[in-house]
């Protein structure tokens, strides 16, 4: 949430710098994300000056250009062709003098010293929008005669260097969701300062005066009816009449820059600006369009269709809750105004609304229509109704004092069950317990009152507390004691000399450290980790028919369409990623990523067992795509291929520890198309292939991708099975025969591994395939395998007629089981 410094300033008397300021937030809970220092008009309005028109000529060369003489408060004045209508002799105007950088228009425009028509210009008369300080183009910016020439026009209008928070606000601080909520924390750590003091002074919050609100008369009454009341808790209103909607004033505008909103017109800015001061969201309707003059709040049929600002007509669930007129819907209440009702140039009445809706309700139907507004976070958070009032009379008092008009009805608040102050009981020797320190008794009641707590009663042991309604989290003992320790400061507690730890039970292997081996042999070998979030979009799935959608794992309450289910496949999220870098000019892309896979087994539905229902799997995904090999002078440029990732996927496993000499692989039709299934015995544990055309298409891939899915659960359980033994060094050395056998096309290179290790004998250490041969000489729907074999014997030198015996034996069972023969 953005914050303005000096905004804040506006609430609380206080000397701090920006830089102490957001150290105080940071430690009380309240951290600052970041401190930037901000300019209000883009470029600071650098190299702009007051100026004074001397003189005001027609150009020689031009019917509608003028050649001008101005003082900037040097010494000699500017020659300046202007091509405004408005420009005349004795004006004070803006001036941006030679080497200024504007920023209207598509690209920067630095001024320049030039000739227009043959007449010299020195520099430019701006305009409004030619200086990022409004919208108007009509003529150049004429400003208050006291102007003093040669002013910084950022010193004459006022524009002081503005700093700006980004604090990161937690889900439970729905108290601080506006400028006065921030402030009054910064309240309290100040009277915390002058309480060490020895100052047992209350730092005091100052809001703005509401006190002159009264009804100027009673023209325009508009009835309020909640039907759903356990949905809307209040609800007030008042009406405003003559209104004139206008650009906001200065002031006005430059507090919503700050914090980056837009102005619009002075009635929305005011419901903006009350939103961000107090934390309660406003909504203003053009009374004129409110049917019957009656504000009916309920929940209205199914599929209703309600035309939102932006233009869509959007479905209503008959579980959100909508503000409505006799005859239709006007707003979805909480999250989005309506078209209809909204505020426009030609309103003239205005009504405005303060409500307080149920949390729950307004969330869900915020995440049912995938809108996230100012006034929904808020509401989903829960705002104060001791505040509802507050804010309208505030909202009402700025729009008559700026958009004039009249105040033209009592406030009518509808509150069926008023929410009274949570009362916590709080046990000292507990509070002392929780923080790890002993506060003070009275320290702690201080503290307590600087955040505006109640002391309902005060015991020796115990402390009983009015919660303020703005806290709406704040519910039990815990909460309170935590409130108390923001404020004292988490600083401010010692670390003390004991530590205290349990002795883990590490499972073997250890998950954590395996997984760190195959990540630094992976980024050794020139991968890189990425990491994707584990929900995606529904339509991803349907592009692998392999993914029934009957089995994807749907979020209740999606924060969008993009995240509506739980992945079923590392994929997505790594082609995701790839494309990301392709479009940044990488070409060249190795990643790997660890995470969890999920699935719905929805024929265990009716099963207690939620293992059986869902389930979850962890996968270690590998890609590869582009450049494999760069070029270099030792090497030349290659593309990966399919036997890049299938060496790099095979030699990880071993990495790892797994025996590979149990490996065994075969082609199938797997979930991505044609696969290379590989596995250890009969246990699967990598899937290998080239990602499908039509996955990449969506991405926009225009390369080829290739990607191994490991099933890490899988490898673990493997690898704790490969026991780790010793020994000696050979004695003896190998020796190397070689064959060349012709099979039918359809053997694998695995099988005859496979054969060989089974009936082959103990003699043979190792084989390598070193060529492999398909053509006319070795027969049609034939191939050749050039295979080394190395043998060995641990206790003798094996003799020559020893090694020709195991070899004719392989000639002869690969005869026998492939029907091969020797080339």
């Amino acid at each position: 949430m953005k914050v303005s410094y000096s905004w804040l300033k506006d609430y609380v008397d206080c000397n701090l710098s920006a830089e102490e300021v957001s150290d105080k937030l940071t430690f009380c809970g309240l951290e600052v994300e970041t401190l930037e220092k901000e300019e209000l008009v883009k470029g600071g309005l650098k190299g702009v000056v007051v100026g004074e028109v001397l003189t005001c000529e027609e150009h020689p060369n031009s019917d509608h250009l003028h050649v001008t003489k101005v003082n900037i408060g040097g010494d000699t004045p500017l020659d300046i062709v202007c091509g405004a209508p408005n420009v005349a002799a004795g004006q004070k105007v803006a001036v941006a003098t030679i080497g200024t950088t504007l920023f209207f228009g598509e690209k920067p425009i630095t001024i320049k010293k030039g000739k227009l028509r043959g007449c010299v210009s020195e520099g430019m008369i701006c305009a409004e929008d030619e200086l990022c300080l409004g919208t108007s183009h009509d003529g150049i910016m004429v400003l208050d005669p006291s102007a003093v020439p040669g002013t910084p026009l950022k010193e004459f209008l006022g524009l002081n260097d503005e700093y700006g928070f980004e604090i990161g606000l937690t889900a439970n601080r729905s108290d601080a969701t506006g400028h006065i909520g921030v402030t009054r924390d910064l309240c309290a750590l100040l009277s915390l300062d002058n309480y060490n003091a020895g100052k047992k002074e209350f730092v005091k919050l100052k809001m703005p005066d509401v006190s002159g609100f009264k009804a100027d008369n009673h023209d325009l009454n508009v009835k309020i009816t909640i039907e759903d009341s356990q949905a809307c808790l209040r609800y007030a209103g008042v009406s405003v009449s003559g209104v004139t909607v206008a650009e906001s004033p200065e002031w006005l505008k430059k507090r919503l820059m700050s914090i980056g909103l837009k102005p619009i017109n002075n009635v929305v800015d005011i419901s903006n600006f009350v939103l961000f001061e107090t934390g309660h969201p406003l909504h203003t309707f053009d009374a004129d369009k409110i049917g019957g003059k009656h504000i009916i709040v309920k929940k209205l049929p199914q599929d209703t269709v309600l035309r939102t600002l932006d233009g869509i007509d959007r479905k209503l669930s008959s579980e959100d809750l909508i503000i409505c007129d006799e005859n239709e819907g006007m707003v979805i209440a909480g999250v989005f105004g309506g078209e209809k009702s909204g505020i426009s140039e030609n309103t003239t009445n205005v009504f405005i609304e303060a409500a307080v809706f149920d949390p729950p309700t307004i969330r869900k139907t915020s995440k049912r229509h995938g809108l996230q507004t100012d006034a929904s976070f808020r509401y989903e958070r829960g705002v104060d109704p001791e505040m509802t009032i507050f804010a309208l009379k505030r909202a009402a008092l700025l729009i008559k004092e700026i958009a004039g008009g009249k105040i033209s009805s009592e406030i009518t608040d509808v509150y069926p069950n008023p929410i009274p102050r949570k009362q916590v009981t709080l046990l000292y020797d507990r509070v002392n317990r929780l923080i790890g320190k002993e506060i003070p008794k009275e320290e702690i009641i201080f503290i307590l009152q600087s955040m505006d707590f109640d002391i309902v009663s005060n015991d020796n042991d115990q402390l009983v507390v009015g919660v303020p309604t703005a806290k709406y989290d704040v519910y039990r003992e815990a909460d309170v004691i935590e409130e108390v320790l923001r404020i004292y400061g988490y600083n401010n507690i010692e670390i003390g000399r004991e530590q205290n730890f349990t002795f883990g039970n590490t499972p073997k292997p250890d998950p954590e450290k395996v997984g760190e081996i195959a990540g630094d042999f992976l980024c050794d070998n020139g991968y890189m980790q990425i990491m994707n979030n584990s929900l995606c979009a529904e339509e991803l799935s349907k592009l692998v028919p392999a993914f029934a959608p009957e089995n994807n794992v749907r979020v209740l309450n999606p924060l969008s369409k993009e995240l509506n289910i739980m992945r079923r496949s590392l994929i997505f999220g790594g082609l995701q990623s790839i494309i990301y870098n392709i479009n940044r000019k990488a070409k060249g892309l190795k990643f790997f990523e660890f995470g969890n896979v999920y699935s719905y087994h929805p024929e265990f539905a009716d099963s207690k067992n939620v293992d059986k229902k869902y389930e979850e799997v962890q996968h270690l995904a590998i890609f590869a795509t582009g450049n494999y090999v760069n070029e270099s002078w030792y090497a030349q440029k290659r593309d990966a291929t399919f036997f890049d990732i299938k060496s790099d996927t095979l030699r990880l496993l071993h990495r790892i520890g797994i025996d590979m000499k149990r490996e065994n692989e075969e082609e199938i039709d797997g979930i991505f198309g044609k696969t290379l299934l590989i596995r250890i015995d009969k246990t699967e544990i990598a899937q290998i292939c080239e990602v499908p055309q039509n996955l990449l298409d969506y991405y926009d891939i225009k390369q080829n991708v290739f990607f191994s899915d490991i099933l890490w659960a899988n490898a673990l359980k493997l690898k704790g099975r490969n026991k780790i033994s010793f020994s000696p060094l050979p004695k003896f050395n190998d020796t190397r025969r070689d064959l060349a056998i012709v099979v039918d096309k359809q053997v694998k290179y695995s099988d005859i591994v496979n054969l060989t290790r089974q009936k082959g004998g103990k003699t043979i250490n190792s084989m390598n395939l070193f060529d492999v041969y398909e053509g006319i000489t070795v027969g049609v729907g034939k191939k050749s395998y050039a295979i080394a074999y190395f043998l060995r014997d641990d206790d003798k030198t094996l003799t020559d007629e020893q090694i020709e015996k195991t070899m004719t034996q392989l000639i002869n069972l690969y005869g026998k089981e492939f029907g091969a023969t020797i080339r």
